[in-house]
């Protein structure tokens, strides 16, 4: 089970809504909409992305590390390590 499972829901309903600001800002280049205002809803949208991954980072730390680390020192390692890479991924971007 994944460590989000318990707020899937929510997740899905603001990546929807994500996805429905990226259809507007689709729009807007097709419109020859204002470059900063462009920007301003990438900026928004990036902003949105970034909170689902936290929240997911969160979740993970919270139900897949801990459990791990409960069975044992060395899977606990194998998912802090883990984690640490996908954090390491999402500064990054």
């Amino acid at each position: 089970m994944a460590g989000y499972s318990g707020t899937k829901e929510d997740y899905a309903k603001r990546l929807k809504r994500i996805e429905g600001q990226v259809r507007g800002i689709a729009r807007m280049v097709e419109e020859d909409t204002y470059c900063i205002d462009v920007l301003t809803q990438i900026s928004a949208v990036t902003k949105a992305l970034q909170s689902v991954g936290i929240g997911l980072v969160e979740d993970h730390l919270g139900h897949c590390v801990v459990n791990a680390a409960k069975s044992s020192d060395e899977e606990g390692q194998a998912k802090v390590t883990e984690a640490t890479e996908a954090i390491a991924r999402l500064v990054r971007s």
